[in-house]
């Protein structure tokens, strides 16, 4: 096969997923209808049923098999319930309705902070509040709603978990214990000769930390919930991947014979932590041994001051050139031991849960004995805020749901139900995407009622026909829609909603006439919101966001170097100033970047604002910056800071560490405040104003190498600082795409 195969093997597959996801609507939705209509000639029951299943797999995308869905809408069910029966008593007066699409339709959008199964479930649960808030106005038929809403959601609920099982995915803990494999496979080859690894296995890292990025993970497995399993999956991941990092950046041992105690035992306890935590990840006993046993290893060599050696130069004399060597291959190697560190710990309490948290947790896993409450509400509150994307749809989809109802109660526009399903389902978060899926959803919407209309009036009342199409219909709809497009869904759910109504009551081409005025009007209001509120999209907000996201980082280098430098008390909570505040920064460019690839838009080098720092960008197109690296960076400032705020070993009581001497303080405070400064150069690249510099600035200055510095008598402290200012440089580089020139 050549490369045409690929598209067309893609293309086949997609259809193949399409056409399972509309077989177990169209049952599932089908039965619910036939049932109540023919079975029992309810139709109220029938139309709720029907739309309960459209709602929840057809509008709904939650990602996962279908059995991770069915668990999830078995969870959805009383919220259901409750969107119904709200819905129908808000619905009697137009005030309350418009009120009600206004919170409500505010809280279902912003729900989808709490990760991609909230997010994938919003828009039905949207469908099912809206439904109820429309004529007839009538709270005496409530109990008729839930239970038609009930049974298609068990008829759903149902086909999802047994009919037509989508093909399954490689779980992200599966992928994190695969990366724990590749890393003992790297440290195997550092123990043995040449003691640096292959081209080969530096390939087989650099593939294993790719396939831990978001964008590389199956919606459904990425763990981007706000709760203790989820955060500590994806720490794990994050973990995984600085580990794999530092171990192809670890040179080879001083002296080329090869590592000497204590640096055989890191690299073999390394390697036990690795083998342990895949197999925690992969369901093993819970074991802690190797973990424990790096610990204590790990803090061995950093209590050890300054060499490891037995016999050195006096404090304050120079360092002999090879013990200069081998205190900078101990920094990485303490570096990847911290890594290996986390990425145990966090593999643990993923499986685990709160039972496996340390005590108490570091900073780092601050979140590990907070209950799902609390974290749900942290998740919210820190995304409380016009520069969240998440607020910002949620005010955009909820204005747009309110001016539909006011135009539909105001007035009393025929079935204008369909007007606020446009609006929401035509949203979007740019004015290039929303101008262009409006007109594809009309050209499709007019080509659906034209067809919908003939087949109205050639066969009246006769609703028999409309029984025996229905379900092939609703099956090409939901088939043809997701793959071929916007035009094509529009058409072909014109087509299925007349088919519906001409059985619920007699109905006239005039009814496909009234879906086309409808959808134009929803469609307009959708427009309009989308080029009032934040028009721009995501990427935007990504920009500005990952600009904060750097000036906190070099705040906090600046801080970290300065109290590096000059020692004092030492805690095993360290609290430094600006941690919060780049935590939160993180979690507004991580959903920016989430929401930034799921925009049309958004793919990597097709944009060029931002590719050198110093705001190169202005003479033409370069490649986007690397998102993702951007976080990461800001993941490494932090981890880095904590590690070095810490005592050198754990006390119950605070701790008092000696300053460095005057040439080491001076070199790490020099080498920090270069750091900050490109990381600010970085900055102001990510986000360019109109005088930003033009000219690019080399990240790594070869009049000044910092990093080669060798002050006389620097302890291990200092060269640990520099492994970390080193590596946030190479993070700076791969934003830029500096390290690909």
């Amino acid at each position: 096969m050549g490369s045409a195969g690929t598209p067309r093997k893609r293309t086949a597959a997609r259809y193949a997923a399409a056409a399972r996801r509309s077989g177990r609507v169209t049952l599932a939705a089908g039965a619910g209808f036939y049932l109540f209509l023919y079975g029992f000639g309810a139709t109220v029951a029938a139309t709720y049923a029907l739309f309960a299943a459209v709602s929840m797999a057809g509008l709904s995308r939650i990602p996962g098999t279908g059995r991770q869905r069915a668990a999830v809408l078995v969870r959805l069910v009383p919220v259901c319930w409750l969107l119904v029966a709200v819905g129908t008593y808000l619905a009697v007066r137009t005030w309350t309705a418009v009120a009600g699409m206004l919170v409500i339709g505010f809280a279902l959008a912003f729900v989808a902070a709490g990760g991609p199964r909230a997010a994938g479930a919003a828009p039905g649960l949207q469908l099912l509040y809206i439904l109820p808030s429309f004529p007839p106005y009538d709270p005496g038929s409530l109990d008729e709603r839930l239970v038609g809403t009930t049974a298609g959601l068990l008829l759903l609920i149902l086909a999802e978990a047994c009919l037509f099982p989508d093909s399954p995915t490689v779980p992200y803990r599966e992928l994190a214990a695969r990366a724990a494999d590749t890393a003992q496979a790297c440290l195997r080859e550092l123990a043995a000769p040449p003691w640096r690894l292959t081209e080969q296995r530096a390939r087989d890292a650099a593939a294993a930390i790719g396939s831990l990025r978001p964008m590389n993970v199956a919606e459904a497995d990425r763990p981007a919930g706000p709760g203790v399993h989820e955060r500590a999956l994806s720490q794990t991941g994050l973990s995984a991947r600085t580990l794999l990092a530092r171990l192809v950046r670890l040179p080879e041992p001083p002296g080329g014979e090869g590592p000497a105690e204590p640096g055989r035992e890191i690299l073999e306890a390394v390697r036990r932590t690795a083998e342990e935590t895949a197999a925690c990840l992969r369901g093993a006993a819970p074991a802690t041994g190797a973990r424990e046993g790096l610990a204590r290893a790990r803090a061995a060599l950093v209590a050890t001051h300054p060499e490891p050696a037995a016999a050195g130069p006096a404090p304050g004399a120079p360092h002999p050139p090879e013990q200069v060597a081998v205190l900078r291959w101990y920094a990485g190697l303490i570096e990847a031991a911290d890594a290996a560190l986390a990425m145990s710990t966090a593999a643990a309490i993923s499986v685990r849960g709160r039972a496996a948290a340390p005590d108490p947790p570091p900073m780092r896993f601050w979140y590990a004995r907070m209950r799902a409450p609390r974290l749900w509400w942290m998740r919210l509150e820190g995304h409380a805020g016009r520069r969240s994307v998440f607020f910002q749809n949620a005010v955009r989809i909820s204005l747009a749901l309110a001016a539909a109802r006011t135009v539909a109660g105001l007035d009393t526009l025929p079935h204008g139900f369909w007007a606020t399903l446009a609006a929401l389902t035509l949203t979007r978060t740019t004015v290039r995407e929303t101008r262009t899926t409006v007109r594809l959803a009309l050209a499709g919407t007019l080509a659906g009622a034209l067809l919908a209309a003939v087949l109205l009036a050639a066969v009246g009342t006769d609703t028999t026909v409309y029984a025996i199409a229905l379900a092939p219909v609703m099956l090409l709809t939901f088939t043809l829609g997701p793959v071929k497009g916007v035009g094509w869904a529009q058409a072909m759910f014109t087509v299925t909603i007349a088919l519906v109504f001409a059985q619920l009551a007699p109905a006239t081409w005039q009814l496909a006439e009234l879906r086309l005025v409808d959808v134009l009007i929803g469609s307009a209001i959708g427009a309009v919101f989308g080029l009032l509120a934040w028009p721009r999209g995501a990427h935007e907000e990504l920009q500005r966001s990952a600009a904060v996201l750097m000036r906190g980082a070099a705040e906090i280098v600046v801080a970290t170097t300065a109290a590096v430098a000059g020692g004092g008390v030492r805690e095993v909570q360290p609290a430094v100033p600006g941690h919060r505040s780049l935590r939160h920064s993180l979690i507004l460019a991580e959903s920016a970047f989430a929401q930034y690839q799921s925009e049309p838009e958004g793919s990597y080098g097709h944009r060029g604002h931002a590719g050198q720092p110093g705001g190169a960008g202005r003479a033409g197109p370069v490649p986007e910056p690397d998102w993702q690296a951007t976080v990461m960076a800001g993941h490494h400032t932090l981890w880095g800071s904590d590690r070095l705020m810490e005592p050198p070993q754990p006390q119950p009581g605070p701790v008092t560490v000696p300053p460095l001497g005057p040439d080491a303080a001076a070199a790490v405070t020099r080498l920090g405040d270069r750091v900050a400064g490109r990381m600010l150069l970085v900055s102001a690249a990510l986000d360019p104003g109109g005088d930003t510099p033009a000219a690019p600035v080399a990240l790594r200055d070869p009049a000044f190498d910092g990093f080669a510095a060798q002050p006389d008598g620097a302890p291990r402290l200092y060269y640990m600082t520099v492994f970390w200012l080193d590596s946030l440089i190479t993070d700076l580089e791969h934003i830029t795409g500096t390290d690909r020139n």
